[in-house]
């Protein structure tokens, strides 16, 4: 089965993610097939913290990927803040 999930980077205590589609058997920090975006939690305003592939995150979706509770929360976030933008 192939997910969609949040893979650890960064330093100790300075946290930064990839949002990578990986098979599921894989251990987290692991092999993956697609790196489709990353998660900042500790970028300041003049700084990018989200950023996710929406072309690619709907296909794999598609084709039938299991989409990681936190990484649905960060895609809806990232929906309502471009809806914001763009009003």
């Amino acid at each position: 089965m192939v997910v969609i999930r949040l893979s650890r980077g960064g330093a100790k205590a300075r946290p930064f993610y990839n949002v990578v589609v990986a098979d599921k058997r894989v251990r987290r920090d692991g092999r993956f097939i697609e790196r489709i975006g990353f998660y900042n939690p500790g970028a300041t305003e003049k700084e990018e913290g989200l950023r996710i592939a929406q072309d690619r995150l709907s296909y794999w979706k598609s084709v039938g990927a299991q989409v990681s509770p936190t990484v649905e929360r960060l895609a809806k976030q990232l929906a309502a803040k471009t809806e914001k933008a763009a009003a």
